[in-house]
């Protein structure tokens, strides 16, 4: 019972075996020339990646391209084709390994050689204009960040206008006899209305920068919805590409002018040059308890000048603290340079872009798989039981025709032997 049970699974061994090779015979008679098809596809769309990093548009560049398409299509065809017929025949752990590593080379030699390209011919123009976008970005934060830093140093001028308007007060006391006790116009009063005067001058001159800092800002903003509408408008990225860098430099010159605009060093510097710059005028009082009245009234308007200079230079110091708006410039990107920055942004094309080329890698692994499913449906026959009829046919044939040509060399006659004539068989007149 045993026997017959096995016997039966060897049968049904056999049959699974032959019908698997049935399916290969089939199969293997369109897979090279669906193994050719995936070949040149991968190769047009390497001309088109090749092409999109070629400046010169001559004969040559066009030659260059179509070699390197037909190198890489003749290339993948070539080595798909060794594995798909090799990794499934081999039996040795060995020699699997062995071309298992070699298809894990020639997989990143394929991707590096053909895959990134293809993913430049299929996402390229939109990887560029995924590039222009961030630029875009990136020049309207530092474009917002130098006018942020401008109009902050803009709001000194009420800083300004608060000490000015204290020295202004104290010299209408001064005027008055209120602040010394001497009425009148005399040095104290001089010493105020110098660095009042000087205050006004520095006011005034922060005031006019207001409208430069709004046309600048104005101006950067149109620049910014120019630079938007090249990044999506339709036509050739090669050529919005260059209106958008001539865009990008008007940009960087009105966010350079931004930065110049600012006040705060204007304002430091004032406050620096309010208490060590005064001009003392000669005290004027006609006795001397007078003068020494004018005396210590000019050493507290020097205090305050002090004080009032120190509250200046800490507010122009909080802006000029603030940090500077990063230096962009604009680079001009290839697509396939764009591809591989933005790759997380085109996933799906990398993942066609790759797939196109490694696809046979599957088929290899089906091969392997059925073969040795064939290879295990037979191990426990012998070659005889698994013959099939055309090939029992054809082994009889030749056995006939050993057994005739056998036969027909036992039925040939031999040439008898021819020997020398003895001295009885010479002539006698010899």
């Amino acid at each position: 019972m045993d026997n017959e049970k096995l016997t039966r699974a060897e049968a049904q061994g056999v049959r699974y075996a032959a019908e698997l090779e049935a399916h290969i015979r089939w199969l293997d008679s369109f897979s090279a020339a669906a193994l050719g098809v995936l070949a040149v596809a991968s190769g047009i769309y390497t001309y088109l990646g090749v092409s999109s990093l070629l400046d010169d548009n001559g004969a040559l560049s066009f030659f260059a391209a179509i070699s390197y398409s037909i190198a890489v299509s003749v290339g993948i065809f070539v080595f798909w084709s060794y594995l798909m017929r090799l990794l499934p025949a081999v039996r040795t752990v060995g020699a699997r390994l062995g071309l298992f590593v070699s298809m894990l080379l020639g997989s990143a030699a394929i991707i590096a050689m053909s895959s990134w390209l293809n993913a430049a011919a299929l996402a390229g123009a939109a990887a560029v204009e995924q590039h222009l976008a961030t630029t875009v970005q990136e020049y309207q934060t530092a474009l917002e960040r130098a006018n942020e830093i401008a109009v902050s140093a803009q709001g000194l001028e009420r800083d300004v206008s608060r000490v000015r308007q204290s020295f202004e007060d104290l010299s209408e006391q001064e005027a008055t006899g209120d602040l010394s006790g001497l009425a009148g116009r005399g040095a104290v009063f001089r010493v105020l209305r110098q660095k009042s005067d000087e205050l006004q001058s520095l006011e005034t001159q922060i005031a006019t920068q207001q409208p430069l800092v709004a046309a600048a800002f104005i101006e950067g903003n149109q620049i910014l919805s120019r630079m938007r509408a090249l990044t999506v408008e339709p036509g050739p990225i090669e050529v919005r590409s260059v209106q958008f860098s001539e865009e990008a430099v008007r940009l960087s010159g009105v966010i350079t002018q931004l930065r110049q605009l600012s006040v705060a060093p204007l304002v430091n510097r004032a406050a620096e040059d309010l208490s060590a710059s005064v001009v003392l005028p000669e005290l004027d009082g006609r006795t001397e308890e007078t003068r020494a009245g004018q005396q210590s009234t000019i050493r507290s308007v020097l205090q305050v000048l002090g004080q009032r200079a120190e509250t200046l230079r800490r507010a122009a110091d909080t802006v000029i603290a603030m940090p500077p708006p990063n230096e962009i410039m604009y680079t001009p990107i290839s697509t396939a340079d764009a591809v591989i920055r933005y790759a997380g942004n085109f996933a799906p094309s990398w993942a066609g872009a790759i797939a196109i080329d490694l696809l046979p890698a599957v088929l290899v692994f089906i091969l392997a798989i059925t073969h040795a499913a064939i290879r295990s449906g037979k191990s426990r026959v012998g070659v005889e039981d698994t013959m099939t009829i055309a090939e029992l046919r054809a082994a009889l044939s030749a056995v006939t025709e050993m057994d005739g040509a056998l036969r027909l060399a036992q039925e040939t006659p031999s040439a008898p032997a021819q020997t020398a004539p003895s001295e009885l068989d010479k002539p006698a007149n010899a």
